[in-house]
């Protein structure tokens, strides 16, 4: 019998630069992604990628080229691919935020 659970704090936590680090879980078809942004974490540019994820602790803003959002726990974040919802996060000095994205598996 396969498990359906994803056991989050059996995977470890990979850096991958300033402010940001994830733990990730994949089944060959779609990828679950812990991620931990905090404040020192910049986009490198402009992202176009599309995101679907849940915010489970913690605050920030998504710039959308010059309109900001604000998303905090509880709220559901929908991103679609593409240049007309190009975006960044920006986070404050003393913020911190854990989502859980829902991909494909790239």
């Amino acid at each position: 019998m396969t498990n359906h659970k994803i056991h989050f704090e059996n995977l470890p936590w990979n850096i991958t630069g300033e402010g940001v680090r994830s733990k990730i879980f994949s089944d060959g078809s779609r990828r679950v992604r812990l991620v931990e942004f905090s404040y020192g974490f910049e986009e490198d540019g402009w992202c176009t990628k599309g995101h679907a994820g849940y915010v489970l602790e913690g605050a920030f803003s998504v710039d959308f080229d010059g309109r900001e959002e604000r998303f905090q726990a509880g709220d559901i974040v929908s991103i679609q691919d593409g240049e007309a919802d190009r975006h960044r996060a920006i986070l404050a000095v003393d913020e911190k935020v854990l989502i859980v994205f829902f991909e494909k598996d790239i």
